[in-house]
């Protein structure tokens, strides 16, 4: 029970982990990116945006 606040403050930080990742995982699905900038000049254009 010495520990109790260190364990709540892991759960929580566990939580949030996991609710980034799984909203990370949509938007992936979704195909949005994860910049806000354009593309025109980013290096990893090939990467995210692949042309057909």
């Amino acid at each position: 029970m010495s520990n109790i606040g260190t364990i709540i403050v892991l759960i929580i930080l566990i939580a949030v982990v996991a609710i980034v990742i799984v909203t990370m995982v949509k938007r992936k699905k979704k195909g949005k990116t994860s910049c806000g900038c354009g593309c025109s000049n980013c290096a990893m254009q090939d990467s995210c945006h692949k042309t057909n």
